[in-house]
This record gives structure tokens, sequence and C-alpha cells, in this order.
């Protein structure tokens, strides 16, 4: 059997798109996780862009025994990701005007400025850790300074977020055993700590307002009515969370393909129109965030295969951006890959409201790392460490020779 990357890396044995095998079933019965998988690109898609069927709801279908460690009511109110039209839609609205074209756009400045501090801190040794010294920091100043929160209690937040994703069991809802527990738990606990230090800052803004995100969210009202504390909290909460992690990995996963594709790093260094492009079929290559879950409101069928309702479905979005009925070779990295209709940011109502700013940070700090270094190579005897959560792909070390 032929070894891929992905094994020589130690990538998650479940992720069987990263080596070269598309899915004997696109849809199937998890019996052992107690939920559904979905696996192919149109089948996704159609979950995805039917909100009313596929609920993003999930909490409803976790068994009680599982939430005891955590106080749903306060971590699901204004979650965005688990809410559905037609509230979704007002506390979308409420936000999206942080991120509108005009506001990603006039970042840029500041996004370079970030990039090259942080570069500046590296000094001249001849190699970087790029998680570490770029990729995890960059988003995390930029997300900290729109909610206007200190960039400089970024250590803080990176604790409290490697504890809620270092599982690397498959959460079941049907399987009851110590070791699922103490993941639950653990990441509760980060969850728990994050909520606890912005709920400080929202009762901050709330007796002295600034002019940042945070006092925006305190000061919005839906239908009327201010949001509840635990609602601004969630809500700066996603933004802290998904502001971060997955340009965090998709930085970490551009510069390594471009390491294992020697010729495309040598084209797009050479045009930088091309960046972009690079960017985006990495996403699809290694796409950060490998499942979204939802769940069925009625009895339904996608790709020929009947759903009961209040069923739990993991929607695969990493296999389905390697689905070859709309890939073709999709093992293949190709940034010249057109159309390239990868689902890497979501679909539909939930299309990730961030992808702009993501994609923003990703282009300017990987042209700044093409300015500033000849050469970004992994170096042998120091293999880059991946999330070890099999809902992620993403390098969480790469050390990197810059001579």
């Amino acid at each position: 059997m032929t070894t891929t990357l992905a094994d020589t890396w130690g990538l998650h044995a479940s992720q069987f798109w990263l080596r070269g095998r598309q899915p004997e079933k696109r849809v199937e019965f998890a019996e052992e996780l107690g939920m559904w998988s979905v696996y192919g690109h149109p089948e996704i898609e159609q979950i995805l862009r039917d909100p009313a069927t596929f609920s993003s709801d999930t909490t409803r279908l976790v068994p009680e025994e599982m939430l005891k460690n955590a106080d749903y009511e306060v971590t699901s109110a204004g979650n965005l990701l688990q809410l559905d039209p037609p509230l979704h839609n007002k506390m979308r609205k409420l936000v999206s005007r942080a991120f509108t074209p005009k506001v990603v756009a006039d970042l840029e400045p500041r996004i370079a400025a970030i990039t090259h501090e942080l570069l500046d801190a590296v000094g001249t040794q001849g190699r970087l850790e790029l998680v570490e010294d770029l990729a995890y920091p960059l988003p995390v100043i930029v997300i900290a300074e729109l909610l206007g929160v200190p960039a400089g209690d970024r250590y803080l937040f990176k604790g409290w977020v490697d504890s809620m994703f270092e599982s690397s069991e498959q959460i079941s809802l049907v399987k009851n055993d110590e070791k699922q527990d103490e993941a639950i738990k653990k990441s509760m606990a980060g969850q728990k700590a994050l909520l606890d230090y912005l709920g400080e800052h929202v009762d901050e803004r709330r007796k002295q307002p600034r002019e940042d995100l945070l006092t925006k969210l305190v000061e919005a009202e839906l239908d009327g009515e201010r949001l509840s504390r635990a609602e601004v909290v969630n809500f700066a909460n996603i933004l802290l969370l998904a502001g971060h992690i997955t340009t965090t990995m998709l930085l970490g996963n551009t510069v390594l393909c471009l390491d294992t594709h020697p010729a495309w790093d040598e084209r797009a260094r050479a045009d930088r129109t091309l960046v972009p492009a690079v960017i985006e079929e990495s996403l699809r290559y290694l796409t950060p965030f490998a499942a979204v879950a939802r769940t069925t409101t009625r009895e339904t069928e996608v790709g020929g295969v009947t759903i009961p309702a209040d069923r739990m479905l993991m929607a695969w979005i990493a296999a389905a951006n390697r689905d070859e009925r709309v890939f073709a070779d999709p093992d293949r990295f190709d940034p010249l890959r057109d159309p390239n209709p990868h689902l890497a940011f979501g679909r539909g109502i939930h299309f990730c409201i961030g992808a702009p700013l993501a994609r923003l940070e990703g282009r300017v700090a990987t042209n700044i790392l093409f300015d500033r270094y000849p050469a970004l190579r992994t170096i042998p005897g120091e293999p880059p460490k991946f999330q070890v959560n099999p809902n992620m792909t993403g390098v969480r070390e790469l050390p990197l020779t810059t001579a």
C-alpha cells in the first residue's frame, strides 16, 4: 500500500479523503457515533442550502448526560452557528456591518504592519516556527483589536482554545465512556474560561462604552430590545474563535502546500496574482474545519437515502472538497483549478461571515513571507505537527528554514 503524506504526517486515521480514497457511500449511518455521515459535494450543498430541513440547532439532539458538564443555556444563546432563521438572519445582520467589503479592505495596512512586526520579532536566525511566530498571533491580534479586547491576552486565549480541541476522539451520541466524558469536560472548561473572560469585558462596556465591536454589540437592538448579556458574550466568543482558528490553519496549510509543491511555490513567488488562487486551492486541498453538524427537522432524502426526522448528521465538507464528481483529479494540488467550488467556508445562510477577512489575511501574510524570505522549507527531522481533532485539518507546529 502506498504511503501518503497524510500517513507520513500522522493525520487522523478517519480522514480517508487525504489518503486518495473516495467514500464507499456518500451518505451512511455511522452506528458507533449514532449519527449520519455525509461525504458528497452535491449532497452537502443540498444540506447547507436548506436550513428549514437541516437545522443548525444541534443541542436539541445531544443526550442529557452529555450536557451535564455544560451550561447550555449560557453557551448557546446568541451562538450564531447554532441559530436558524429568522433569528439567525437578524443576529447576522447586526454583525455583518463590521465585515463589509470596505471595512475589511481598510484593514489591509494594519494586517501588513502586524505581519511585519511579528516577523521582525523573530530576528534573522534563519528559521521560523510559522504557527507560533505568525499564523496564530496575526489573526488573533486582528480580531482582538476589532472586538476591543487586549491583543496581549492572546496567550490566555491559546490555552483555552487548545483545550477545546485537543481530543482525538470522534464524539459519539451513543457511546458512554469516561474518556469521552473527560474530553467534553475539558473542552467545556476551556470554553467557560473564555466566556467568563469576555463577560467581564462586556460588563465593562456597559459602564464605559468605547469605539469597538464589543460596544456595538452591547448597544445593538433586536426588535427594539437590547441583546442579553449571554447573547453578547456568545456572539463575541464565536467571532473571536472563528476569527482566528480558520485563518491560523489556512496560513499554515498554504505554506505547507507550497513546500510540498515547490513548482507552485516558484510560480506564485514570480507571479503574485496567483496567491489568491493558491489560498483557495489550499482551502480545498487541506480544509481547516472538516465537518459541520446539522439536525433533520423532518424525514428527508439525501443522495437517494432516506434520513428520518430528528437525526444528527455530520456534513464532511473536507471529503466533499475531494469529490471526484465535482473536482477532476481531486488529489492533485492545482491552484489553476477553475471553477473551484470548495466548501471550506460553507454555503447558504451560514456562509462564513469572516471569509473575506481570512482571505485578506492569507494574501497579505503570504506576500510578505515571499518578500522577506527567499525560501520557506520544512526541516528534515522536524516534521509539521497537526491538530489531533478529527474535525480539523491544520498544522499546529510548522518549523521552517528561511535560508
